[in-house]
């Protein structure tokens, strides 16, 4: 049962790892408003995590991923959620000031509660959902209940999210004087933005 755990550890840790709109929303927050506004915003997605880790051990989330239409109506919501951010990013850049001055800037700091943000896009995203409930069983160790297995992956993964995007807004953190070159704040919520309405489409148009 060990080397189960470990073997699923393992492999949940390189689909933390794996970038995705979770990255790009941290990202944001990191880069526009700072350490704190980042490290909230891992704290809403996490609580996201654990949202759909609760529903997954009660089976609600079976029912979501078995669903089409309640699928389609989450994916389009989380779909539209991204989008919107990344029109708030790309409209920032716009009000940034000239993209030639290599000082620090003030730029538009992103709406909304980081916590909320994160939760929000993390909550809307129906692949978690079909994660759990497709994946996660199939990684649960042997000697230990359907749900306990369950609940235990869970946990695993919000950790392990926690660990990795902390240590990512960390980093950022630690190059908070290069990123508040005006400049570079502008590129940065150029390119994010454009990222989030690229996973937003993606969302949009993935499959169940």
């Amino acid at each position: 049962m060990v080397y189960e755990f470990l073997a699923a550890a393992g492999v949940l840790a390189l689909l933390t790892m794996v970038p995705g709109p979770d990255m790009a929303v941290v990202t944001r927050r990191a880069v526009a408003a700072g350490r704190r506004d980042g490290l909230l915003t891992v704290a809403g997605i996490t609580t996201g995590l654990l949202v759909w880790g609760v529903l997954s051990v009660a089976g609600l989330a079976a029912v979501l991923a078995a669903s089409a239409t309640a699928y389609t109506v989450v994916k389009l919501a989380g779909a539209a959620y991204l989008v919107v951010l990344g029109v708030q990013a790309l409209r920032a850049a716009r009000r940034g000031g000239p993209t030639t001055d290599a000082a620090p800037v003030s730029l538009p700091a992103p709406s909304g509660n980081p916590w909320r943000t994160g939760l929000v896009s993390n909550v809307l995203n129906p692949k978690i959902a079909v994660f759990y409930t497709g994946l996660l069983p199939t990684l649960a160790p042997h000697g230990l209940s359907a749900h306990t297995g369950m609940a235990l992956l869970v946990l695993v993964h919000a950790t392990l999210t926690v660990v990795w995007l902390c240590g990512y807004v960390l980093l950022l953190a630690k190059a908070r004087a290069f990123f508040a070159r005006a400049s570079v704040r502008r590129r940065m919520e150029r390119i994010t933005g454009v990222v989030l309405i690229g996973f937003g489409v993606k969302v949009a148009t993935a499959q169940a």
